[in-house]
C-alpha cells in the first residue's frame, strides 16, 4: 500500500527513522487542503511510541482542522540528525515520513492530559505547563495521528 524507499542504499532502519521522529521539536504535517492543493505546515509535536501515535495542538478551527475533517489521510515529516562524514561541505541529513490517519480528541479530559504531555516536551517546568493550560488550554484542539507507516532515509547534500 506504501511505496517503498526508491533508493535502497539511502534507507534508514524504521528504528532509526523512530528515534529520529522522537528526538526532533518540529516537523511537517501535510493534509489534503482546499481545492485538491496540498496544505504543508510545521508543527511542534508529541511521538508515542507505545501508542504509535503523533499528538500535535492547534486552533479549535481554521484551515487545518478543515482539511483534516475532510480526509483524515495525512503525511508528517521530519529531517535532521545531519552530519558532516567524509566532505566537509556535504552534510548527510536523515529523514523520516510517517503516513497515517489524524483525527481531533474530542473528549476533554483525555485532551488536556495529551495537551499537558505534550507541553512537559517544551517548558522547562510542570508549573510553567500548568499556568499556561489555565491561560490557553480551554482554544487548544488536540490532534492525534495514528501511525499506518513509517520510512526512513540518509541522503548527502551535494
Amino acid at each position: 500500500m506504501f511505496r517503498k524507499v526508491r533508493k535502497k542504499a539511502n534507507e534508514i532502519s524504521a528504528s532509526l527513522a523512530k528515534d529520529l521522529i522522537k528526538k526532533s521539536r518540529r516537523g511537517i504535517l501535510a493534509v489534503n487542503g482546499d481545492n485538491g492543493y496540498p496544505y504543508a505546515i510545521p508543527i511542534n509535536y508529541l511521538y508515542s511510541e507505545e501508542s504509535q501515535k503523533i499528538f500535535f495542538h492547534g486552533s479549535k478551527v481554521g484551515h487545518k482542522v478543515d482539511a483534516i475533517k475532510k480526509s483524515d489521510k495525512v503525511c508528517f515529516t521530519v529531517y535532521g540528525n545531519e552530519q558532516i562524514k567524509e566532505e566537509t561541505w556535504a552534510p548527510y541529513v536523515q529523514s523520516a515520513l510517517v503516513f497515517g490517519r489524524c483525527k481531533l480528541i474530542e473528549d476533554e479530559d483525555r485532551a488536556m492530559i495529551v495537551l499537558k504531555d505534550f507541553a512537559m516536551k517544551y517548558y522547562p517546568s510542570e508549573s510553567m505547563v500548568e499556568e499556561e493550560m489555565k491561560k490557553a488550554a480551554k482554544a487548544t484542539q488536540m490532534f492525534e495521528i495514528t501511525i499506518e507507516h513509517i520510512s526512513g532515509k540518509e541522503v548527502q547534500e551535494r
